[in-house]
């Protein structure tokens, strides 16, 4: 069952599914009625075997040969709606029909050239397009020639109907083929989008809880060395763990329903009082100028802020920690560039982490790109992102 994209809305249950196997009874007697409406081309074939036109033997040998007919050609055509049919059952089940259809108008008359219809018809909707082509048309000469010997002078309009509905059933197949193949991209691009959806609620926890949980822990070793001495302080510190467990609940929230976009501002305040915490002296820009940089931009920007400072609070052990914003005209356009310096270690060197590897994706989704790696004196990461929209790129010159 699939929502309608227009409403939002799944169909009644009572809608008959494209290229679907009845999941009923009652879609199964809807799919056997749309089928079954086309034998109406068998009045001819049954009148002449009610004609008394044929010996009894003749008639008993008809209505065998036109039961194993149209049972072969229900079967076939019904199946192929729903769950197809191998090729070879397919190759069989239209031997017996391209048989059957020849030999009963040869050998009963005129009245059966009807019968060459579902031949087309069956070739049609269950062969490959190209194949089903070269079927109908030999359908139709096959039909002609055994018009032409038993002398039938109505076979015209058969003639053209053989063809018609043929092509037309090629075109039905087609279109089932289509929709078959759109409900399956249909359903794995909602796959793709539960998987990217699980990436961003686990980039969004890692970042969130990783910057908070080191701040905590930094605050609780600092309150313990306080307690006996300096219990004032030790009350403060407890206070601002306090604080920041309350709003790392509010970020793991917002974060789960997709609303929370970082704020680069209020990430760079928050930067200077965990570094701080954490004895690491820090030159922090003061307000930046986000004048016509894109929300998207500025909250990967905030993102990246918040890991390189966590890495630098919890792997580095860096007492120095230079960040710097500006601005950069590069050739992909105007750049907003985000530098994260310490003179720490780096971590342990054993490649990028999650974190690193998060916020790649992050800043790539972005349009951005991100370099991390050691320098002379400490670990550098350079953040960058478009400071204008695509669009604009051209206006501003």
């Amino acid at each position: 069952m699939t929502e309608d994209p227009r409403t939002g809305e799944e169909p009644p249950e009572t809608q008959v599914r494209i290229g679907q196997a009845p999941r009923n009874w009652r879609e199964a007697m809807v799919k056997a009625l749309w089928i079954g409406v086309w034998l109406i081309f068998l009045n001819s074939p049954i009148k002449d075997l009610t004609s008394g036109t044929h010996t009894t033997g003749a008639v008993v040998a008809g209505a065998l040969g036109l039961a194993a007919f149209v049972g072969t050609y229900l079967t076939l055509v019904f199946r192929q709606m729903g769950r197809p049919f191998t090729p070879r059952v397919v190759v069989s089940m239209l031997s017996v029909l391209v048989v059957l259809a020849p030999v009963l108008a040869y050998s009963l008359g005129g009245s059966w050239l009807g019968l060459f219809v579902y031949v087309s018809v069956a070739c049609g909707a269950t062969l490959p397009p190209r194949v089903a082509l070269w079927a109908i048309l030999s359908t139709a000469v096959a039909m002609y020639l055994v018009a032409v010997h038993d002398g039938d002078s109505g076979w015209d309009d058969s003639l053209l109907l053989v063809p018609l509905i043929g092509f037309a059933m090629v075109g039905v197949g087609q279109l089932i083929r289509t929709t078959t193949e759109l409900r399956k991209a249909r359903a794995t691009v909602a796959h793709l989008a539960a998987n990217e959806e699980r990436l961003r609620l686990a980039r969004d926890l890692h970042d969130l809880l990783g910057h908070s949980l080191s701040l905590i822990t930094l605050k609780s070793e600092l309150a313990g060395r306080m307690l006996p001495d300096h219990p004032d302080k030790a009350a403060q510190q407890v206070a601002d763990i306090e604080q920041v467990s309350r709003q790392a609940l509010v970020d793991v929230r917002e974060a789960v329903t997709g609303y929370r976009r970082p704020r680069l501002v209020a990430e760079l305040a928050g930067t200077h009082v965990a570094l701080t915490a954490a004895g690491v002296s820090a030159e922090v820009p003061a307000e930046p100028d986000l004048t016509g940089v894109p929300e998207e931009s500025e909250s990967a920007l905030a993102w990246a802020l918040r890991e390189a400072v966590t890495n630098v609070v919890r792997h580095s052990g860096a007492d120095k920690c230079l960040i710097q914003l500006a601005h950069r005209q590069t050739l992909d356009g105007p750049m907003l560039e985000l530098s994260v310096e310490d003179n720490g270690s780096g971590g342990s060197g054993n490649g990028p982490g999650n974190g690193l590897t998060g916020l790649t994706e992050r800043l790539e989704r972005a349009g951005g790109t991100l370099e991390a790696g050691r320098v002379k004196h400490g670990f550098r990461l350079v953040a960058r992102v478009p400071a204008v929209l695509p669009g604009d790129v051209g206006s501003g010159a």
